[in-house]
């Protein structure tokens, strides 16, 4: 009687691990065919989402008096005091040529022109050229925009 306890015992142990393993390896099938669809792409499937949900812009957050207005980044925007910058800021945190906003396909991003203080993207400094996304809080000199779309 033995004998026929421990051949039930042992089914009992091996059918959920039989099960187990199918499970692992039709997960491990799914992932391997969900990894051969993402390399399939074209290489510039991404630059097509993107443009279908529109460019992103910057909104003032400070100074007060701006707040809300929208400032449009066609190609690219010279933030500083100069008046000979695109926009043109009387911030005294702001070097005269502080920084530089580009768009790239749609793509925003912000280079530092060698300022004083500093350009912040989420209060991480800027080094190089930083590119934004939705919802990004730029910080240039005192004045404060967030990107939206």
């Amino acid at each position: 009687m033995s004998l026929v306890a421990a051949s039930t015992n042992y089914a009992a142990v091996i059918r959920p691990l039989q099960v187990l393993v199918i499970v692992i390896a039709v997960l491990f099938f799914l992932r391997v065919m969900r990894v051969m669809a993402v390399q399939s792409r074209p290489a510039d499937f991404e630059k097509k989402v993107r443009r279908r949900r529109g460019t992103l812009a910057l909104e003032f957050i400070e100074p007060n008096d701006r707040s809300g207005e929208r400032v449009e980044v066609d190609t690219g925007v010279t933030v500083g005091r100069s008046v000979e910058c695109d926009l043109s800021l009387q911030d005294t945190y702001l070097s005269s040529r502080h920084a530089r906003f580009l768009n790239d396909e749609g793509d925003l991003s912000i280079e530092d022109l060698g300022s004083t203080n500093g350009s912040y993207v989420n209060q991480e400094l800027v080094k190089g050229r930083v590119r934004l996304g939705r919802g990004d809080v730029v910080q240039v000199g005192g004045v404060l925009f967030e990107v939206v779309r």
